[in-house]
């Protein structure tokens, strides 16, 4: 999956958890922005790991506070 692909779904799993839609969103985006906390952020995550079958570490976790820092965590534990 490449780095737009991941951004696409990134979108729709954000507007499910804030249960509101959610567009054009750019890297650069604070995901506190978006209207999604602490929570929800945990279940964005848990979401793409289940659909790219993948698993974030949690100190990982930590320093993700933009949309580019959720797709930099995301592309690191994929596969090639």
């Amino acid at each position: 999956m490449d780095r737009f692909e991941l951004l696409q779904l990134f979108q729709r799993t954000a507007s499910e958890i804030a249960e509101k839609e959610i567009r054009n969103v750019a890297e650069t985006t604070s995901i506190g922005e978006l209207g999604i906390d602490s929570l929800g952020m945990l279940e964005v995550i848990g979401s793409l790991e289940r659909e790219l079958k993948i698993q974030i570490p949690d100190e990982s976790l930590a320093g993700i506070l933009t949309v580019k820092d959720l797709l930099n965590a995301v592309l690191s534990r994929q596969t090639v």
